[in-house]
């Protein structure tokens, strides 16, 4: 017997989403940077944050914001959008661009919550396939022109196998759905920034680039994402975006944080370094399966079952991805720091010798 208000249909088949977290020493499974930024970092945000008006409405246009943006990223202001977390500039995006009667293609696999937004904004879903290197080519490209959707998810780097897609097949999606959004999501693009697709806006206005403060600007915990598009994707991303939707915290840490992007670089370089190591490491470990990665994460399939993996690690105080369910038999660790990537390599070293 039904109780209450009836939600709308389908809505209770969609579970809430969650990604509980374990009490750990070493944390290596949500793709987070695992450096702080520096202290006058922290020591310049909270007198910024003294200073705000809290009791007033925070600046409903970011005006500074963008502004900062668009000069870091040297892209137009007005072709330049902040959000929650880029995951709201996706949603904003398939309320402007999706929505009953419209269809989002994606290649799989990727990031799971490209399918999951599509679906709770009433997007049909196209799920087309990647080859077995994980890399767009002229098949990938040929079966999303004859899909003819609305929406196309490109993830570069792609979350969760690691390697960026070739600009080529971005150029060429684009231009064969000249009427569909081709949007790039470059949640990771700062760790391989030759492979952005930014420049392919200017001549490709059905491109938008989503970037996030989480990972490059090691600011997971105060929710930034961004947008780089033509004039007028970002405009109709205004017609649909709630009013007042950042706070003055957040559009002030991100302000902060531009200040620090040299900081930030210097973190990157620290985080590739690990990155490699570890895939270079585990290479070295007899039938490991190794993917190239240009993100801060490996993906990797071990010669026995991940799940008994995954166990063992955590049994030795390491926590990682077990994507078995989205990749065949795979593990996914992030980068650390140089004692965790440590920790991590002696823990795998000792539950594969097991």
């Amino acid at each position: 017997m039904s109780v209450g208000a009836d939600p709308r249909p389908g809505l209770r088949d969609i579970e809430a989403y969650d990604s509980p977290q374990l009490d750990v020493a070493v944390r290596l499974n949500t793709n987070e940077c695992p450096h702080p930024l520096p202290e006058d970092f922290t020591d310049e945000l909270a007198a910024a944050i003294h200073d705000l008006p809290l009791h007033r409405y925070p600046d409903g246009q970011m005006r500074r914001l963008l502004a900062d943006l668009a000069a870091a990223s040297m892209h137009p202001v007005e072709g330049v959008w902040a959000a929650n977390g880029s995951n709201e500039i996706l949603t904003e995006l398939l309320q402007a661009y999706g929505g009953p009667g419209r269809r989002a293609a994606l290649f799989e696999p990727t990031y799971l919550l490209h399918s999951r937004l599509a679906r709770l904004t009433h997007t049909e879903v196209e799920h087309l396939a990647l080859p077995r290197n994980f890399v767009l080519g002229d098949a990938e490209v040929g079966a999303v022109v004859a899909a003819s959707p609305d929406i196309v998810f490109v993830c570069s780097p792609n979350n969760p196998t690691g390697n960026a897609q070739p600009l080529s097949a971005i150029v060429a999606i684009a231009k064969a759905l000249p009427n569909a959004l081709v949007i790039v999501d470059e949640a990771y693009g700062e760790f391989a920034p030759a492979a952005s697709a930014q420049a392919l806006i200017a001549t490709n206005p059905n491109i938008a680039i989503t970037r996030t403060f989480s990972k490059a600007f090691a600011l997971a915990g105060a929710r930034i994402g961004y947008l780089l598009a033509a004039p007028e994707v970002v405009a109709d991303v205004q017609r649909v975006r709630l009013p007042y939707h950042l706070s003055a915290l957040t559009q002030t840490a991100g302000i902060v944080a531009l200040r620090h992007r040299e900081e930030a670089s210097a973190l990157l370089g620290a985080i590739r370094v690990q990155r490699d190591r570890i895939s270079r490491e585990l290479r070295t470990l007899p039938r490991v399966t190794v993917y190239p990665s240009d993100a801060n994460f490996v993906l990797f399939v071990p010669p026995v079952d991940a799940g008994a993996v995954w166990k063992g690690l955590l049994d030795r105080g390491v926590l990682v991805r077990d994507l078995s369910t989205v990749v065949p038999n795979a593990l996914r660790v992030t980068a650390g720091t140089e004692p965790e990537t440590d920790s991590f390599l002696i823990a795998i070293k000792e539950v594969l010798a097991a």
